[in-house]
């Protein structure tokens, strides 16, 4: 009973920053900025979601163009990203061959720095291959994910040993059974290295702000953060507005695949 009421508070702890936001949206502006500031909204109303579709519908570009190039760039990234991680997890997990270990521990160092610390080398990397201003420009910074590689090869190194050697003993290759053996069997942590990518290119407005110019090109999570109109009182409420609209796909999808989340954390070695 004790445990069972700990996790109770514990869970109401961690959605008390989805609640603020759902009330800082519904707040009048006689609330926004209130002095004590009020966590809960008194007298709501959906003016900050109507003032955020009225900008959207005086965009000179369309809405759906951005939300089109955001579908586009996750689902590109999403599969490159998975298909990437796999098949490193598979090489460093199962594989031998020289510089394994210093290539596994240069991943895990790349765990230590956040995405502000390599913003210029990003840049200068695009540029020297001539991808500003293109759609790769989104995909490309966006693929390489150390955290989604170290959960999967972690859940790997699970598999037994032994299950490999009699797939090479019936004649089966490297590819197959990374295809036909591995794949299945590590499906929790795939899931869960797709809700990282997911979110990570979902959310992302460094590409749109850094990489492109051109309005066409760019994602619906830049636009979003373009019309929070920083500086009014309106703009605070909007602001909550489009940052919820935006986290409503990642809560969804961490509903759908919560199960297998759990499963990757209690086979990766993290506590």
């Amino acid at each position: 009973a004790v445990l069972v009421i700990f996790l109770v508070l514990l869970a109401v702890v961690m959605l008390l920053p989805i609640i603020y936001a759902v009330a800082t949206s519904l707040k009048p502006n006689n609330e926004l900025w209130l002095f004590p500031p009020r966590f809960f909204v008194r007298n709501p109303t959906f003016k900050n979601y109507g003032g955020l579709f009225e900008l959207m519908s005086t965009s000179w570009v369309p809405f759906t163009r951005y939300l089109f190039n955001s579908v586009v760039v996750t689902l590109a990234g999403l599969i490159l990203s998975i298909l990437i991680s796999t098949m490193a997890a598979f090489a460093l997990s199962k594989m031998k061959f020289r510089l394994k270990g210093p290539m596994m521990e240069i991943n895990n160092l790349a765990l230590m720095f956040v995405a502000t610390a390599v913003v210029i080398p990003r840049y200068l990397t695009i540029s020297a291959i001539g991808i500003l201003d293109t759609w790769f420009a989104h995909i490309l910074p966006l693929i390489a994910m150390p955290v989604c590689l170290f959960l999967i090869k972690q859940f790997m190194d699970q598999v037994p040993d032994s299950l490999l050697e009699a797939a090479q003993l019936e004649g089966a290759g490297s590819f197959t059974i990374y295809l036909k053996i591995i794949l299945p069997m590590v499906k929790p942590a795939i899931a869960t290295g797709a809700i990282l990518s997911f979110q990570q290119v979902w959310n992302n407005t460094e590409t749109s702000n850094l990489f492109t110019s051109t309005e066409s090109i760019r994602t619906l999570a830049f636009y979003m953060n373009t019309l929070s109109g920083v500086g009014t009182v309106q703009g605070q409420g909007m602001a909550a507005a489009a940052a919820l609209i935006m986290f409503v796909p990642n809560l969804l999808l961490f509903i759908v695949s919560q199960s297998s989340v759990m499963n990757t954390m209690a086979h990766s070695g993290l506590k």
